[in-house]
């Protein structure tokens, strides 16, 4: 079958699926469930925001996550879970077995970032310099809500929860750590992975992705070597500080002039060091800098093109060949069509105009996901990766009228709401899981 040909049975497919949920009988069975879980919810909603708020205030970079781990660990015994911690560093692994059925794991990332936190909020973090600015506290609450939700209607769903808590999302690292340390090997191997993502739209709206959902990501350190020596005597020297300053500027011209017109592509230079005083022409500058780009030609594109651009840069100036050393490597990620549409069948009914499909023809977003790994095409594990918003609309309006943008992931005052915010994550984790689980008819069939 062509390609063309596969698109087209895709479509078909989905369009089944999205009918079929769209039948009365089928959305009066979705409206009950949410009914049901959204009773639970509100019953739920002081303790999960008690915890959101604990683990915002406690954040840990890249392994250094033990305060989330124990938290989820904790949360997860106390449900029935069996639970292994330590798992790649500092991951947990939790399972719940519920009779015969599929394997569905669910993911939540736990790490925080090294920023100073500037949101004010009376919980604001209390670990100088590191904050939960990517709302991975709001994907650990959502993951425990889900948990809970599904543990107590066990009698509504058959087959075994693998619920992971997953280090090091930031920088890629915790995928791969996890995986290494035996988490498909050691553990039920799963027929479906579930995760969800926070942005900064309004709460309780949910985005489900067919196709390609994050680009990959190159994350390079490019050393420039000059010859130091005083300021005011310029050329006795190989000024690293303007050759690099120079390869800024060019290197952007790889996406301007050589990344194909249609296809996604950028290259950011998110560090710039070099120089102590203002009168040093210093021996070296040092530069890091991230490629993202959805297709693998355009990922090579970029990736030779940066460094011919920096290695012309240094020959420009009589300089050395620069050094590089490539930082960490994030594959694209993308959902399962199969089980994209088989979400959707019971989130669109359920959750009506609060949720969005994208077919595969849009574009995915900018930034990279290191849950690629754990659905990457070689484990193969069909996955599903959602995306919530957490602000709720009255500040949104308000930051609209005074002409203010509403604050992004990886801003210091990222501040999500969590009366609004946490519901909506956990009701959309435990949907998608419950449209995968046998419900006595026998196990799911897998999306393969």
């Amino acid at each position: 079958m062509g390609v063309a040909g596969a698109v087209k049975v895709r479509a078909a497919f989905i369009a089944a699926l999205l009918a079929l949920a769209a039948t009365p009988a089928g959305a009066q069975d979705a409206a009950a469930l949410r009914a049901a879980l959204d009773g639970d919810l509100v019953a739920m909603q002081p303790a999960l925001e008690a915890l959101y708020r604990d683990l915002h205030q406690h954040p840990g970079v890249a392994f250094e996550e033990h305060h989330a781990a124990v938290a989820l660990a904790r949360e997860m015994r106390a449900l029935g879970f069996e639970v292994t911690e330590g798992v790649g560093g500092t991951g947990v692994v939790a399972i719940l077995r519920n009779g015969p059925g599929p394997v569905v794991m669910v993911r939540t990332d736990m790490d925080a970032l090294p920023l100073q936190e500037e949101t004010g909020l009376p919980y604001a973090s209390t670990n100088a310099g590191v904050m939960h600015a990517c709302g991975h506290d709001m994907h650990m609450t959502w993951w425990t809500g889900a948990a809970r939700l599904l543990a107590s209607r066990r009698d509504g769903w058959s087959g075994t929860l693998m619920f992971v808590g997953q280090p090091a999302e930031e920088g890629l690292r915790g995928a791969r750590a996890m995986l290494d340390d035996g988490l498909y090997t050691r553990f039920p191997r799963p027929d479906f992975a579930i995760a969800a993502h926070t942005n900064n739209g309004p709460a309780g709206a949910v985005t489900v992705k067919d196709g390609a959902v994050a680009s990959a990501s190159d994350a390079w350190e490019v050393v420039f070597h000059g010859r130091g020596g005083h300021g005011s005597m310029p050329s006795q020297t190989i000024d690293p500080v303007v050759i690099a300053a120079r390869f800024v500027t060019d290197v952007q011209s790889v996406v301007a002039r050589q990344r194909p017109e249609h296809a996604f592509g950028v290259i950011t230079v998110g560090s710039f060091q070099a120089g102590t005083v203002a009168n040093i022409i210093p021996d070296s500058a040092t530069l890091r800098l991230t490629l993202r780009a959805f297709d693998p030609d355009v990922r090579t594109l970029l990736n030779e093109g940066m460094q011919r651009v920096a290695r012309g840069s240094a020959a420009m100036a009589g300089a050395p060949e620069p050094a590089f050393t490539h930082l960490s490597a994030g594959a694209p990620l993308f959902n399962d069509s199969t089980l994209a549409a088989r979400a959707m069948a019971l989130l669109g009914p359920a959750l009506g105009s609060d949720v969005t499909f994208v077919p595969a023809t849009m574009p995915g977003v900018p930034p990279s996901e290191d849950f690629a790994f754990m659905v990457a095409p070689e484990q193969p594990v069909p996955g599903l990766f959602l995306n919530v918003g957490v602000y709720s609309r009255q500040v949104i309006a308000d930051l609209a009228a005074r002409g203010q943008p509403v604050p992004a992931n990886h801003a210091p005052d990222f501040a999500p709401d969590p009366q609004t915010a946490i519901a909506p994550g956990a009701r959309a984790l435990a949907l998608s899981v419950l449209a995968v689980l046998s419900r006595g008819d026998g196990p799911a069939p897998a999306a393969r």
